[in-house]
């Protein structure tokens, strides 16, 4: 696999995905991740992003882990305001782009450059408006 390169500082989000590959220890999103870290960037996820990628069979000590060293970012009403408006311009709606919308206000409120790990590409790039690098895992 080709090494992606990340910008010095800045920010590095990590959506469900990135998160849950991090979690389980997926060798590509842990080589990221370190090198983020050694270029200076903070790791940031959204507190939603916990909730939807944590499950029954979760090794909890890694999560708990893997959130000792990263920031959580919490959602309140007027982030929850600003990822409404988001889903309104973006032309989305309805509870499968509720997390993505939150995530992605989260994501714009980031110090740059801000490089977001997502398997979901095309929802995040509607959101984020190419304002942020978005990394597939």
């Amino acid at each position: 696999m080709a090494r992606r390169k990340l910008s010095h500082e800045g920010t590095l989000v990590l959506d469900c995905e990135g998160l849950s590959k991090f979690i389980g220890d997926h060798e590509p999103v842990v080589a990221l991740v370190a090198e983020a870290r050694k270029r200076g960037m903070e790791v940031v996820v959204s507190a939603l992003t916990i909730i939807e990628a944590v499950h029954q069979r979760t090794e909890k000590a890694r999560l708990a882990w893997v959130l000792s060293g990263v920031r959580v970012v919490p959602v309140g009403d007027e982030e929850a305001k600003a990822a409404s408006a988001m889903l309104v311009n973006a032309g989305l709606h309805g509870h499968q782009y509720a997390i993505d919308a939150a995530v992605a206000e989260m994501v714009l409120r980031q110090r740059r450059p801000v490089v977001m790990l997502t398997s979901n590409i095309d929802d995040m790039a509607k959101l984020c408006e190419n304002r942020v690098r978005l990394v597939t895992v």
